[in-house]
């Protein structure tokens, strides 16, 4: 594997929308993200935190509302999410998965 490099992905006002760790695939023709992953509200906050591992997501992950309170919270094995995801409302109160709305 190759060095990692930060990569920090900005909006158009200037402010950093993604950061994350990647190294370039053997034959030079894509970046891969591996490593700590970050993606940015448009205010600023924190919107998701998590680690890739060789291109996929791996391990626990956190989403948050933009103002600062947990979105949801659970895990990846090998890019699938897996066990029980807990979802809560911009207020910090647990609510019901999204997707089963």
């Amino acid at each position: 594997m190759e060095d990692l490099n930060i990569a920090e992905i900005l909006s158009e006002d200037g402010r950093v929308r993604f950061r994350y760790a990647r190294y370039l695939s053997e034959d030079g023709t894509r970046w891969i993200r591996h490593g700590r992953f970050e993606a940015y509200h448009v205010n600023g906050t924190i919107a998701s935190e998590g680690t890739f591992v060789h291109g996929v997501e791996q391990g626990e992950w956190r989403d948050y509302h933009p103002n600062g309170q947990l979105a949801a919270t659970g895990a990846y094995e090998n890019g699938e999410e897996v066990g029980d995801w807990q979802f809560f409302d911009e207020s910090g109160a647990v609510s019901e998965d999204p997707g089963e709305q």
